[in-house]
């Protein structure tokens, strides 16, 4: 945002109340995250973390916002509901039913498709939290304390009520920033989240310092990391614009159409999917090894250590993967195709139908694989750092993509939220003084 757009921000009231209600909301849910579940001992649960880095732990860790760390009402975070969405995208594309009610009914859809992804936001969370709580049970901690002094049915019970209504508040809130606040309410929450685990990730990289990391390595590591946010910001923003053009058409009196206008294609259409999935398939056999002595499990989790060669090739090999896939989940260029040709669009050169339809489909394939590359390289840095530096993996990847995308949409939506109101003030003056004329 601009330095005028700032000044701006006093002339509008409106979006200082939307400013005011998401701070309040996510200032509840950074509270909500340091209130423990009851008959969970803390201090045994911040040990064993501090002893499980690198395994799916520190994922789910990251999108709790600490609340799995903390063994939290909020433990479960976002996660059920972010793979309830997904696997709602997915049904879309299995099931024509399910996408015609989506993108067919209209707003009546929409919401079918939201209330279904709330039940399945409850099903997976009862699931999750039945096997946090049996995990719980029978974990100790790296001293041997158990995490659960007295474990049993009833603490089961306790544990998944709890989380499961915890995750239900973290989704109602989230809807509740994306209807009354500004922006998209779950990523906001997301972004708070690691934003607030920075402060722990600079103070474990203070602690290495000397030792670990010399001192003289301080400014060129501040200079790679302003490198690698402004790099994802002139990526994430970066676009491959197709040229449409309209035919013009007469209705009665009037000529319609014959303006030009394009399609624009993102760099990183997938967003921050990859990596997650990507990271989340290839720490679970380090998970598993940590509670089982199984000589397989521990072999397995030796290979796939972030330090080794074999790790960070499959990540990329899956990031690029997924990558793909989830393009072709959530854009499909026939449907693209079929409305510019109900609409009387076309692409300069490109016949109308199946052929724009390929011709988009390959424009789209080749720039995913550029955006495979760049999210690889994103994602490779930190385990760089991690193997040769020990920098904790916040100063890179998956966490620094979305904050950076989350920022950047929140400031976008702020600025379109600006834009509307200075025109809705502009019409009706025009109003008032044609009234007068």
């Amino acid at each position: 945002m601009s330095v005028q757009g700032v000044k701006n921000l006093a002339y509008v009231p409106d979006l200082w109340r939307k400013l005011g209600w998401t701070f309040m909301i996510l200032l509840a849910y950074r509270v909500g995250i340091h209130v423990p579940i009851p008959g969970v001992d803390v201090k045994a649960m911040a040990d064993f973390f501090a002893q499980a880095e690198g395994t799916l732990f520190n994922v789910f860790d990251m999108f709790s916002g600490g609340g799995l760390r903390n063994v939290s009402i909020f433990a479960l975070g976002v996660m059920p509901y972010i793979s309830a969405s997904i696997i709602m995208q997915l049904l879309q594309v299995l099931s024509p039913d399910l996408k015609r009610m989506a993108k067919e009914e209209g707003g009546v859809g929409r919401k079918k498709v939201t209330q279904y992804t709330r039940y399945a936001t409850v099903l997976i969370s009862l699931v999750q939290s039945f096997g946090l709580a049996t995990m719980l049970e029978g974990m100790p901690s790296p001293q041997g304390i158990p995490m659960v002094p007295e474990a049993g049915a009833l603490f089961r019970v306790v544990t998944i009520v709890t989380m499961t209504a915890g995750t239900i508040l973290i989704m109602w809130l989230g809807e509740q920033i994306t209807a009354r606040g500004i922006g998209n309410g779950i990523s906001l929450v997301i972004f708070s989240g690691i934003v607030a685990g920075i402060p722990r990730a600079i103070g474990q990289t203070y602690a290495f310092l000397g030792d670990t990391i010399p001192y003289i390595l301080l400014p060129i590591i501040g200079v790679v990391m302003v490198a690698v946010v402004l790099v994802i910001v002139f990526v994430e923003r970066a676009q491959r614009r197709i040229p449409v053009h309209y035919a013009k058409r007469q209705q009665g009196r009037k000529i319609y159409g014959g303006q030009t206008t394009h399609l624009p294609l993102r760099l990183n259409t997938a967003g921050v999917i990859p990596p997650i999935f990507a990271g989340s398939l290839l720490v679970f056999p380090a998970t598993l090894a940590q509670f089982s002595h199984n000589a397989v499990l521990q072999s397995m989790s030796q290979w796939f250590s972030p330090s080794t060669i074999l790790y960070n090739v499959l990540y990329a090999a899956l990031i690029v993967f997924f990558c793909y896939f989830y393009t072709a989940i959530i854009f499909d260029p026939k449907d693209i195709a079929e409305n510019l040709k109900k609409q009387g669009g076309f692409v300069p050169g490109i016949r109308p139908g199946d052929k724009t339809r390929e011709y988009i489909g390959n424009v789209l394939t080749r720039i995913t694989l550029w955006g495979a590359i760049y999210i690889t390289l994103v994602c490779l840095l930190p385990q760089f750092l991690i193997s040769y530096f020990k920098i904790p993996f916040y100063f890179g990847g998956t966490s620094v993509l979305i904050v950076v995308g989350v920022a950047m949409d929140f400031m976008g939506q702020v600025n379109s939220y600006m834009i509307s109101r200075q025109y809705e003030g502009l019409m009706g003056k025009a109003k008032i003084a044609g009234r007068y004329q």
